[in-house]
């Protein structure tokens, strides 16, 4: 269920790409928080790059609850957790691997 999460969260990050990343106003959402996932106080956004190689597990990224599309309660993402796993070559810093399994995840890379 974690993954389906974060894939949802993917989808929805390609969805809102040109909403504004500003404050909202009027009741609308800003269309920056789709995707996100925080581990270790830092803040990481999906790419679509997929060569890269995952290591070892760093422990858990938290997927905080993100809603986008007020007008739309089924398109809200619920809080919710995923392993968090090293990238090789790459410092944790910059980008992380997260998902269920090393085989499942996803490269998420510091916004």
């Amino acid at each position: 269920m974690t993954t389906a999460r974060l894939v949802m969260a993917v989808a929805m990050l390609t969805v809102v790409l040109g909403c504004s990343s500003g404050g909202s106003s009027g009741g609308e959402a800003a269309g920056s928080c789709a995707g996100v996932v925080t581990h270790e106080n830092r803040d990481y956004l999906p790419t679509q790059d997929e060569d890269f190689t995952v290591g070892e597990r760093l422990g858990t990224a938290r997927i905080p609850e993100c809603d986008d599309t007020p007008n739309d309660p089924e398109a809200a993402i619920p809080d919710g957790t995923t392993n968090a796993y090293l990238v090789e070559g790459r410092d944790p810093a910059e980008a992380i691997a997260v998902g269920d399994s090393p085989a499942s995840a996803r490269l998420v890379e510091i916004r």
